[in-house]
């Protein structure tokens, strides 16, 4: 038990380390959160850009 908050308190840094790394994943997390809503809306507009254009014929390579 000693050595785990002998880690924790990491020479007497612990009070600012684990804050920063607590600050670090939160806003990791929140830019994963904000890409992946971001990305949804952008697909959502692909979608109706793509529905309300007119049809076009592809070239298909083979």
């Amino acid at each position: 038990m000693e050595q785990i908050e002998s880690f924790l308190a990491m020479g007497g840094y612990g009070l600012y380390v684990w804050p920063a790394y607590g600050l670090t994943a939160a806003i990791m997390v929140a830019f994963l959160i904000s890409t992946l809503r971001s990305l949804r809306s952008r697909k959502r507009a692909l979608k109706a850009l793509e529905a309300d254009a007119p049809q076009r014929h592809r070239r298909t390579t083979a």
